[in-house]
């Protein structure tokens, strides 16, 4: 009866492996791309920080405006995302095993990990450039 119920069982549990394989990778994936996009955006930015800061605007406002403008896009993607997730989920549903397709915890895990994302990818290029001096963001380019 055992090997009865190894059988049964096992397609499913291959599928809900791969799935969970799969999700993780469009996870790292997302991040990735995500942190790419907002650190390559903000770079461009260098010289409008330069002309900023060299007009008398401080370094925290202006990583204050940056952290604002780059969190305010991630927020953008993620209610798009999650309303996808969610439409979706109901196709998914029969292959999740022990999980609700609408798994509060989930959706709430992912969002703070790509909110986590964001915020660094906004972080990391804007303090570079709000430490970089004004006169050389103005003559780069």
């Amino acid at each position: 009866m055992d090997d009865v119920f190894a059988t049964a069982v096992a397609r499913p549990h291959v599928i809900a492996e791969l799935l969970g394989t799969f999700a993780t990778i469009a996870l790292l994936l997302a991040a990735v791309g995500t942190y790419g996009v907002l650190a390559y955006s903000i770079a461009q930015r260098a010289r409008e920080i330069g002309i900023r800061i060299a007009l008398g605007a401080s370094a925290q406002n202006v990583l204050r405006m940056v952290l604002r403008q780059g969190l305010g896009l991630a927020v953008v993607g993620l209610v798009v995302g999650l309303l996808g997730a969610a439409m979706l989920g109901r196709l998914t549903g029969t292959l999740l095993f022990g999980v609700h397709p609408m798994d509060v915890t989930t959706y709430a895990a992912v969002s703070a990990f790509m909110l986590l994302i964001a915020g660094v990818a906004s972080f990391v290029p804007a303090r570079r450039a709000t430490r970089m001096d004004p006169l050389e963001a103005l003559r780069s380019d």
